[in-house]
């Protein structure tokens, strides 16, 4: 699917706006729940892309992408314990699929965290 996400003309609303309209859809997209969740950030919505990142991960656990972006987020709502767990369950994700990079980048945002 070509979603045309990234405009960088768009406005944020604007670009929310596009992304719920290719969710209506395909409502369990994760590449798109995860891109509104990114957006949501941006418009300091936070709750709202933590329960899309939970969404997310919990109908596809294998999307290792969301576990960096949603620990990060507990991390900024002061969930420490939270965040900790999903960099580990992250990091498992990341060793399962093969994904050095997503497995090196959780890695190194565990450690900063817990020490």
């Amino acid at each position: 699917m070509n979603y045309k996400l990234s405009a960088a003309y768009l406005r944020p609303m604007d670009r929310i706006t596009r992304i719920q309209a290719f969710l209506e859809q395909n409502p369990k997209d994760s590449f798109l729940r995860h891109a509104l969740a990114l957006e949501y950030i941006k418009l300091g919505q936070l709750n709202d892309a933590k329960t899309l990142f939970l969404a997310v991960l919990s109908d596809n656990p294998d999307y290792v992408g969301s576990y960096y972006h949603l620990a990060k987020l507990l991390e900024t709502l002061e969930e420490r314990e939270a965040a900790i767990q999903w960099y580990e369950k992250g990091m498992e994700a990341a060793k399962k699929a093969g994904d050095n990079h997503a497995l090196n980048e959780l890695r190194a945002a565990y450690e900063d965290l817990v020490f």
